[in-house]
């Protein structure tokens, strides 16, 4: 199939989609799915599944607009140039180790801004390929932002770069992008924040096989024990 550069992406953003399109036939074949569910305009946050495959260069890639990312506020701090060049190439400086509210609002304010937040909620790479317990930050930029939350699920994509040299048949990914969830609830309260959580993580869970759905492969078990947690505190405060 073939993918061009968002509209809205800056020149470094085209440049590196174009080489992406040349090299992409020795890496992958793609199949990508929902990008109509990606809002045209305005900020939102994508909740993207984490393998141990490229997921954030693939989403960034089929996406219909362009995805920033956060990076180490270091990066940004070397040269003004190089600076400039790596947010133009999508990410935005976040400063590590002074607590997660900030990085946090950093990325609120980049979907303020009308720009798409590419956010991975399990915060580590699954080894499994299966789904693992979401944390909350997707849904905390979300509530700040008051944006809509795009699940995003990559499938596949661990041979890409493992088997490159090893002359196997071009690997399958595919990409798919499902229907939007829309904000709810109050930030401040934490059983709002678990609760979007979950609906976006259920929501990745529904466009992935059943045999990757991992913690959310049951729905209502899911909802059950964010209820007994939530039951406990109570009773524990």
């Amino acid at each position: 199939m073939i993918i061009i550069p968002p509209r809205d992406s800056t020149w470094v953003w085209k440049i590196l989609h174009v080489i992406a399109t040349l090299i992409r036939i020795f890496f992958l074949r793609l199949r990508v799915e929902g990008r109509e569910h990606v809002p045209a305009t305005g900020g939102c946050v994508l909740a993207i599944n984490h393998t141990m495959g490229p997921d954030y260069v693939i989403v960034g890639y089929v996406a219909p607009r362009q995805v920033f990312y956060m990076a180490k506020a270091e990066i940004f701090g070397y040269h003004p140039w190089l600076a400039a060049l790596v947010a133009s190439a999508g990410a935005f400086p976040v400063q590590r180790g002074k607590g997660d509210t900030q990085a946090i609002e950093q990325a609120a304010n980049v979907v303020r801004r009308g720009k798409i937040v590419g956010m991975f909620p399990e915060g580590t790479r699954s080894r499994s390929g299966e789904l693992q317990r979401g944390k909350t930050g997707a849904a905390r930029i979300a509530m700040m932002a008051q944006a809509p939350i795009v699940p995003v699920v990559v499938i596949n994509s661990e041979p890409v770069l493992r088997d490159v040299l090893k002359f196997k048949r071009r690997p399958l990914v595919t990409v798919r992008f499902g229907e939007p969830v829309p904000c709810s609830g109050s930030i401040d309260n934490p059983e709002d924040v678990r609760r979007l959580t979950t609906q976006i993580m259920l929501g990745m869970a529904a466009l992935l096989p059943p045999d990757r759905r991992g913690y959310y492969a049951n729905a209502s078990e899911v909802e059950a024990l964010d209820r007994a947690e939530f039951q406990r505190a109570t009773h524990d405060a």
